[in-house]
This record gives C-alpha cells, structure tokens and sequence, in this order.
C-alpha cells in the first residue's frame, strides 16, 4: 500500500480525499437493495447510508440496471419438454390440474404523476391512473408453483390485463405453439382459448364447481406470489419515486432477485406492519364472445386429454 507522500506523488491528490467519498461495488449494491427493502424516499435512503441523495439516486439507476440485465438469465419460460413435464407435475400436486406450466395474473405498482415523464413513451399521463385512481405500471406476470417468476411484462399503463396480455410477448409465443398443448391458468379478466383456461362464469354441476376449484387452487399461487414479492421488496408495494424508465427497471431487478432468493431457498420476509401486501381481490367478470362457455372447456379438455 502506497503511503500519502506515494500516493499523492503518483495520482496529484491526497488519499483521504479520493478513498474517503468513494462508494465500493458492494456499497453500491447494499444501498440499492435498502432502497428495495425499505421502500422508502431517496432522502432516507441516503441519510441511512451518509451519501448525498444525487449519488444514492445515480447509484440505484446503475445498480438496478446491472440486475435486471440479468433477466434472459433468470426469468425464463420452460425451455424443453422435461422441463414443462417437470413444471405441469408441480402444478398437479396442487390440485390435479393437467397440463399447466404457469398461472398468470397482472399486480398494479404505484408511481409519481408520469406527466414529466412520458415524452418518449407516446401515452397521456391520465393514462397511468388505475381504477383505484392512483398512477400505477399494471406489472404482468407468470408464475409457477415455486412462486419463481417465468415472465414479467412492466411496460404497460394501469390497463386491462387483457390489453396487456395480448401485447406480450408471452402471447405471441402462445399463439405460435412454442409450449406445445400447454396451459396457462388465469382468472376471469382474460378470455378463453386454447392455452388460457379461465374459471367456468356459471357453474351449475358438481363436476364443474370441482373444475373451477381445481383451477382457482391452482391459479392463486401467481397471488401468493404477488404477496410474498411485495413483502420482500416493499418499494413494489408504497410506490416507487423515480423516472418511468428507471421505475420500469426496478420492478425487473426485482423479478430477478425474487428468482434468486428461490433459487437458494431464502426464507420469506416477515410481515411488516407498515408494507400494504395486496389483498385478493374477486375474479372480475368478462364475456366469452358468442360461444358457448361449457362447451368451450370441453372442446378444449377433449383435446388435450
């Protein structure tokens, strides 16, 4: 190690000054993920760390998108037929639903007033605001029976989650068949085909209220999900003050850190009081366009059965 006459001889400034306000990779990375963790403003964030607010601000831009460069690596579908046989056994556990690789569903992630915000993104800021009347990105997501995220949509206004879905590219890859006779379970806000199953509006028998239970057993993991996720990375419930793209970003770095944790068997976060975890909310009604809504399912268990 270089002494203070070395140092300043070789870098024409005193140690202190250079080494003392420096901010490690690690540092770097702990404040990012306080900030996940405590979902809390900038100031906090940098009063806890003793770095002014503008670094803590360039820190958790830099550090978020190094994570959620990560996403090709961690967030990924099932890849080959083991691994969907491997993924549809799972689901069958649960209760002995055939053929699911994934359960689907959209959560609502609070943001600033985007009015600032959306020159590049051609929406309307009103366009952000939810039905709940709060400005939000409608984060979509599949899931599967490990609460491991196979796909995150975070680019989409406080919008139907049908509209989102049909823009996905989750969708696309549906509609090609890449996934084989597949399914994804989803809750009545999406419209049934082929590879999304829905619950049944009006069950009228006993064999169909066990279908609709089967599915809703199996589907209600993507809502534990939600809760567990917003548990763990409380910023994704309070709200996240920051730009658009930036917003966007950390709702993917956490989608990865998420699938981390599984992967290495973390436990899950304790509650915490002050966190609002989303409440399960009833399945919203939707209309099957001019089919009939039984004899639809049994088109389609006909064919995959």
């Amino acid at each position: 190690m270089w002494s203070e006459q070395e140092f300043f001889m070789r870098f024409h400034l005193q140690k202190a000054t250079v080494m003392n306000h420096a901010v490690s990779p690690r540092n770097q990375l702990l404040l990012a993920l306080r900030f996940y963790a405590i979902g809390n403003m900038l100031i906090a964030v940098s009063d806890f760390s003793g770095v002014h607010k503008t670094t803590v601000c360039q820190i958790i831009k830099r550090v978020t998108t190094a994570i959620a460069s990560l996403t090709a690596t961690y967030i990924i579908m099932p890849r080959n037929e083991q691994e969907m046989r491997n993924t549809q056994m799972e689901f069958h556990r649960i209760a002995r639903f055939l053929k699911i690789i994934g359960a689907i569903d959209c959560t609502h992630v609070k943001i600033q007033s985007p009015d600032m915000l959306i020159s590049h993104f051609n929406y309307h800021y009103q366009y952000f605001r939810n039905r709940k009347g709060y400005f939000s990105l409608n984060i979509q997501v599949v899931a599967d029976s490990t609460l491991r995220i196979l796909d995150v949509v975070a680019r989409w206004p406080g919008s139907h989650d049908q509209t989102v879905f049909k823009n996905s590219r989750i969708h696309a890859r549906l509609e090609a068949g890449e996934f084989n006779n597949c399914i994804i379970l989803a809750d009545s806000a999406y419209g049934l085909t082929k590879y999304l199953i829905t619950p049944l509006l009006y069950p009228t028998t006993r064999c169909e209220q066990l279908f609709n239970e089967a599915q809703i057993r199996s589907r209600n993991l993507v809502k534990r999900l939600f809760g567990v996720w917003k548990r763990r990375f409380p910023v994704l419930s309070l709200g996240i003050r920051l730009s658009l793209a930036t917003t966007q970003a950390v709702v993917i770095a956490c989608a990865v850190l998420q699938n981390i944790a599984i992967d290495r068997n973390e436990d899950q976060p304790p509650d915490n009081p002050n966190v609002v975890v989303p409440a399960f909310e009833p399945d919203e009604a939707h209309n099957i366009d001019n089919i009939n809504e039984v004899q639809a399912y049994k088109q389609i268990f006909t064919k995959h059965l």
